[in-house]
């Protein structure tokens, strides 16, 4: 972990509530090297800092997607170009993209990516790494509606195979991601999203499919020292910050 002053690049809007950030970082020290890890903001006026999922990164600079739920999340939709900002990074344990791909070679089958809502970011850059090593993902893709929508061509213009889901049936099949899935034929699932969505994921595959859960969790510090989140686990409580947000899915108890 180490902090870093990071300029903003844009600051756009792409759907009802949800921002695109692209930031820059002259001495390229954001240290981000795996799909999942997170980064934490300072915001002035803010006692906590702002925890958020990474979902692209080249050398001199990071993509954030954040979703305006408070007054933090919406002082940083006002933010405006050239703007700085205090983060510390990289944060957490992200996704094993190793064991993705020699977990997908054994079953001979794809691996499966499913993002819902605000998970759906850290979703795309493993997309990304999995098809640099020559990995088909197929990718679902879940929101409550339309207007909640995004990303959607950005992970077709990687070459991903994309399925879309909405609550309200308003793009894509109707439903939830789980319903997708019951048609997909899956060698190993990797998942981003609340807990109730990765729970039903859960229920919903084969036990004998690998996988790996990454968590939305309220954090304190972001990185380990206040015990402020916590998922049990076969092998004790671990922290959705330090040992997560990315977890084995055969460790979890739900």
């Amino acid at each position: 972990m180490k902090r870093a002053y990071f300029e903003i690049k844009e600051n756009d809007r792409l759907a009802d509530r949800t921002y695109e950030m692209k930031l820059t970082c002259p001495d390229n020290s954001h240290g981000v090297t795996r799909p999942g890890q997170f980064i934490n903001i300072r915001l002035d006026g803010f006692f906590l800092r702002r925890p958020i999922s990474v979902c692209e990164w080249t050398e001199t600079g990071l993509t954030i997607i954040y979703k305006t739920v408070g007054a933090g999340t919406e002082a940083m939709s006002q933010m405006q170009q050239g703007e700085r900002l205090d983060i510390l990074t990289p944060l957490g344990n992200g996704f094993d993209v190793d064991a993705v791909e020699t977990a997908t070679a054994a079953a001979c089958k794809r691996p499966v990516l499913v993002g819902g809502g605000a998970g759906v970011p850290p979703m795309y850059g493993l997309c990304r790494e999995l098809l640099a090593r020559g990995e088909r993902p197929m990718v679902i893709l879940g929101f409550n509606s339309e207007n909640e929508c995004f990303y959607i061509d950005e992970f077709k213009e990687l070459g991903a195979d994309v399925m879309v889901t909405t609550a309200d049936g308003s793009v894509g099949r109707k439903g939830f991601v789980t319903d997708a899935l019951a048609d997909v034929d899956c060698g190993y699932i990797c998942a981003c999203g609340p807990e109730g969505m990765l729970r039903a994921i859960d229920e919903t595959v084969s036990g004998e499919v690998g996988g790996q859960f990454s968590f939305e969790e309220r954090m304190g510090c972001g990185f380990g020292a206040c015990m402020g989140c916590s998922c049990e686990t076969k092998y004790g409580s671990k922290r959705i910050c330090k040992e997560g947000p990315v977890l084995e899915r055969g460790e979890i108890i739900w």
